[in-house]
């Protein structure tokens, strides 16, 4: 039987993809080497550029691992991460998410039910959401479609100092739908 040698060979999976190479973990034999300042100290071999990091007193951190060679940079690697989760975060908390909600109607809602969903509606744009206005028709209901159309163009008049829609209610099928949009 013969020994079968394993060789490894990186490959870039997805559990590897955020994963920052730094000093000895860098597989490359040769890589671009960036100074802290920025300036561009040529290509060598791994020891000798983390000898040149270590030099510096701060760390080798691979940078852009597809380009041939890998780009380095000498940099303080705690600092480096401490920064980046902060930037993250920022941008996270700035992130804002459009939440539809949806509110139907039949062309025989009845005036309590109306005002009901009506509250709700309000309510909605209040929060910032953005709401779809849904009117179903059944049966032969289909054949008054001026009612559902009274309906939506009431409902836009009410919340006129609230939203605005997006678009003139349009017919798909047996449904006639509008979106609402909150003001600034």
């Amino acid at each position: 039987m013969e020994d079968v040698i394993a060789k490894s060979s990186f490959s870039y999976d997805n559990k590897d993809k955020d994963k920052i190479r730094v000093n000895r973990q860098i597989v490359s034999e040769s890589v671009r080497v960036i100074s802290p300042d920025g300036e561009q100290l040529g290509i060598m071999t791994v020891p000798v550029a983390i000898d040149r990091a270590k030099e510096y007193g701060m760390d080798l951190v691979e940078v852009a691992p597809k380009a041939t060679p890998p780009v380095c940079r000498i940099m303080e690697y705690g600092k480096y991460k401490y920064e980046k989760s902060k930037k993250e975060s920022i941008a996270k908390k700035k992130q804002t998410t459009v939440v539809i909600k949806e509110i139907k109607f039949r062309p025989k809602t009845d005036e309590h039910d109306y005002q009901f969903k009506l509250r709700h509606i309000v309510r909605f744009l209040e929060e910032k959401n953005k709401v779809k206005v849904v009117i179903r028709f059944r049966g032969r209901e289909i054949i008054h479609m001026d009612k559902g159309l009274q309906i939506l163009q009431r409902v836009r008049a009410e919340i006129a100092e609230l939203g605005t829609a997006d678009n003139e209610p349009k017919t798909e099928g047996r449904t006639m739908i509008m979106m609402l949009s909150p003001k600034g």
